[in-house]
C-alpha cells in the first residue's frame, strides 16, 4: 500500500519498510509467529494491527518484550504518569474489587463521590461538576452534547491536525486525515480553523504576527452565528505545540464575546504531564468544559470524564452519557489513587524541575545539529522536530523513523508525530539520570542517521 502523507500525522506508521527491517533484525522467530497470529485475528488498522512487537510485562518506566528485551517507555499512549504496575493504584483497585466490584446505573458509591469532590477541589473557578465515562472519545461526545444542550447551537470550531478520539463524533471535530479520510459524511456543523504552530505557521512568525490565526477565528465567529463550542487541545500532545498565554487569553475573550463554550481536551495531558494538574492552569483561564482521560486511570483502568462549570448542569432531561461503567467503583478508586500518588510524591514539582533539564539539553542539541529544526518542552512533554534543511524546514520524515528504530534497538521507545517530530512522553516517575540516558540515546541516533 502506498504511504500517503496524512498516514503519518498521528504517529509512526505500521506499513513502512523500515518497520519490517527492524522486526526482521531484532525479533525472534517465536515473536514473529505471535505477531502473525495477532494479525490473523485482529482487524487491521493504521498505526496498530499489524503490531510492532509482543509485550509480556510493563513495570515502572519499562516495557519488556517476549524476547526479554526491556524498553524505557517514553510513549505509553499517555496513560503512564505514575508508571506501570503502580502498587498504590493497584492496591486501591484490589481493595475496591473486594468491597464493590461493579455498580449498576441509577446508584452511586462513596468512592465516586470522593473522586468527584477531589476534582472539583483541584479544578479552578467554578469547574465543580463532573461526569465519568469509560473512554476519552465518549468524554468528547458528552462535551459536545452538553454544549448543544446548554447553548441551543450545534456548530463547533476545532483545528486541523487535532485529535479528539476515534468515534464518529470525535473524528468529526478532530482534524487528522488518518482518522477522517475515506469515511464519508461526518457530523454536520464541525467547522475547522488552522492550528497554532510556532514553527510552521503559514501566516508568519508567531512571535510577531499578533496571533492572526485568532483574527481568522473572530472572522469565522462573526459569520457563523450558530457556533456553540470551540474544541481545542491546550497543548497538542503529539507534536507538542505550546501556545503562549496571550493565545488562550484572547480565545477566552472571543468565546465570551460570541456566547461560545470553550471545551479543552486534556485527555492526554492532564494530571501532571506539564507540571500542573491541569494544562489550562498555565494560561490563567477557566474553560467551560475540560475533557480528561488516559492517565486518569493510573495506567491500569480505562476511565475518562468531563469537568464542567456549575452553570452548565442543565441536561437532566436527557442522558448525556448513561454508560454501563459510568460510575465504576473500581475505576474511581484507581483515579483517586492516581491523583493521591501524584500529590504525595511531589510529581508536579518533579515535572517542572525536569522541564529545565530537558530544555537545556535539547537547546544544546539544536545548537550542535543542523537536523534539529525546533525543540519544544513543557513539563515532561517534549518534542524534537527534524528537518533536512533549516531554511526550507523540509520535514526529515524517513530520517525521523530511522532515529526511532535506532533508539528502539538501544532500549528507548517513543512516538514519531507529524512524520518528523520525535515526541518524548516519559512517566512522571522518571529520574533525571534516566532522562539524561534517554537523551544521550536520542542524540547518538540523530548523529548516526544524518551522517549516513
Amino acid at each position: 500500500m502506498e504511504l500517503k502523507a496524512y498516514m503519518r500525522t498521528e504517529g509512526d506508521i505500521n506499513l513502512s519498510a523500515e518497520r519490517r527491517h527492524w522486526q526482521a533484525a531484532n525479533l525472534s522467530e517465536a515473536t514473529l509467529d505471535v505477531l502473525e497470529e495477532d494479525s490473523r485475528y485482529f482487524v487491521h488498522q493504521s498505526m496498530s494491527t499489524p503490531c510492532l512487537n509482543v509485550i509480556t510485562n510493563a513495570e515502572g518506566i519499562y516495557l519488556e518484550d517476549m524476547d526479554g528485551r526491556k524498553y524505557m517507555d517514553f510513549h505509553g499512549n499517555s496513560v503512564h504518569q505514575v508508571g506501570y504496575k503502580n502498587r498504590y493504584v493497584i492496591d486501591a483497585m484490589k481493595a475496591q474489587l473486594d468491597e464493590l466490584p461493579f455498580l449498576p446505573r441509577r446508584y452511586t458509591n462513596p468512592v465516586a463521590i470522593k473522586l468527584a469532590r477531589k476534582l472539583a477541589e483541584l479544578a479552578p473557578g467554578d469547574l465543580n461538576k463532573v461526569l465519568f465515562t469509560p473512554g476519552g472519545t465518549s468524554a468528547i461526545g458528552m462535551a459536545l452534547k452538553l454544549a448543544r444542550k446548554a447553548t441551543g447551537k450545534f456548530k463547533t470550531i476545532s483545528t486541523w491536525d487535532s485529535f479528539h478520539g476515534a468515534g464518529l463524533d470525535a473524528i468529526s471535530v478532530g482534524g487528522e486525515g488518518v482518522f477522517r479520510n475515506g469515511i464519508g459524511p461526518l457530523l454536520s456543523g464541525t467547522e475547522h480553523m488552522m492550528p497554532y504552530n510556532s514553527y510552521r505557521c503559514f501566516m508568519g512568525d508567531c512571535d510577531g504576527c499578533g496571533l492572526k490565526c485568532l483574527d481568522y477565528l473572530a472572522y469565522m465567529l462573526e459569520r457563523e452565528g450558530d457556533v456553540g463550542a470551540i474544541v481545542m487541545e491546550p497543548i497538542r500532545s503529539t507534536d507538542v505545540q505550546i501556545p503562549p498565554k496571550a493565545y488562550f487569553k484572547r480565545l477566552r475573550e472571543l468565546c465570551d464575546r460570541y456566547g461560545v463554550l470553550l471545551i479543552l481536551d486534556e485527555i492526554p495531558t492532564a494530571f501532571g504531564r506539564t507540571g500542573t494538574m491541569f494544562v489550562h492552569e498555565h494560561y490563567d483561564i477557566v474553560p467551560d468544559i475540560v475533557a480528561i482521560g488516559k492517565g486518569f486511570g493510573g495506567g491500569v483502568f480505562p476511565i475518562a470524564g468531563i469537568i464542567v462549570r456549575e452553570g452548565l448542569d442543565v441536561a437532566q432531561d436527557i442522558s448525556l452519557g448513561h454508560y454501563t461503567h459510568e460510575k465504576s467503583s473500581v475505576g474511581c478508586a484507581a483515579a483517586l489513587a492516581t491523583i493521591e500518588y501524584i500529590e504525595q510524591n511531589g510529581l508536579l514539582a518533579h515535572a517542572r524541575e525536569m522541564e529545565g533539564v530537558i530544555a537545556r539539553r535539547f537547546d544544546a542539541m539544536k545548537a550542535k545539529h543542523e537536523a534539529i529544526g525546533d525543540v519544544r518542552v513543557k513539563g515532561m512533554l517534549a518534542a524534537i522536530e527534524l528537518v533536512t534543511d533549516r531554511t526550507t524546514k523540509e520535514k526529515a520524515t524517513e530520517e525521523a523513523e530511522k532515529v526511532m528504530y535506532l533508539c528502539m534497538e538501544r532500549g528507548l521507545s517513543f512516538k514519531v508525530a507529524g512524520g518528523n517530530v520525535l515526541t518524548l512522553v516519559p512517566p512522571l516517575i522518571t529520574s533525571q539520570e534516566q532522562l539524561e540516558w534517554a537523551m544521550d540515546v536520542v542524540e547518538e541516533a540523530i548523529v548516526v542517521t544524518f551522517q549516513q
